[in-house]
């Protein structure tokens, strides 16, 4: 398989997080992950991942400081998968991905989000972290602009 080419001429954090989690197995694991899942053979059952992929995706996300391990058998050496920190800072993600396919895409198996706060059924709203207003496209904008927005935006203005 080629090597997969690295986003980090893009200088985004959006695109280092991608390099990270952009595949489809890694957002599966840390899926499983966050909902109880450890070990790697529980990882390939209910994955139905291959091994040798799994242990990749596992492998990176060790490295890359998303999961630690923690040994639960010397003999043979077995160890679990657990979220650091950082990894846990990763559920906004998934349940921004999980929002997403709620609303358009269909599954035989649904799984609905409780919280367990007040035991109702939730979805993911994203939210001002000063106001708690809640964001959207049209009240959202990034400092600096990106160059492509405002060369188009200066050619917009010249007609």
């Amino acid at each position: 398989m080629p090597a997969k080419k690295s986003l980090d001429h893009l200088d985004c954090v959006v695109a280092g997080t991608i390099d990270l989690v952009g595949d489809r197995w890694t957002l599966l694991i840390m899926r499983d992950v966050f909902f109880g899942v450890r070990r790697f053979d529980d990882f390939q059952n209910d994955l139905q991942i291959s091994r040798n992929i799994l242990s990749d995706r596992l492998q990176r996300l060790v490295e890359n400081g998303i999961l630690r391990t923690v040994p639960y058998q010397d003999n043979p050496p077995r160890h679990e998968y657990r979220l650091t920190d950082k990894g846990r800072d990763l559920l906004d993600v998934l349940l921004a991905v999980w929002r997403f396919g709620d609303k358009w895409e269909h599954s035989d198996t649904e799984r609905v989000l409780i919280h367990e706060d007040c035991g109702a059924a939730t979805h993911m709203v994203p939210a001002c972290a000063e106001c708690g207003g809640e964001l959207t496209r049209h009240n959202l904008r990034v400092e600096p602009q990106l160059d492509v927005v405002i060369a188009r935006r200066a050619a917009e203005a010249v007609r």
